[in-house]
């Protein structure tokens, strides 16, 4: 029982710690394209 139990704590510690990595990956590519889209916006705007 002791083994089952270490090997599903295992288990969901491994998870937890890939969807962090998931959601900062993520974050980093829609700040990414804010700044493409800023950068747009300010190339174009009219003077």
């Amino acid at each position: 029982m002791k083994t089952a139990m270490k090997a599903v704590g295992a288990a969901a510690l491994v998870l937890f710690l890939t969807a962090c990595n998931t959601v900062e990956g993520a974050g980093q590519d829609i700040e990414a394209a804010g700044d493409k889209i800023e950068e747009t916006a300010d190339a174009n705007k009219p003077e």
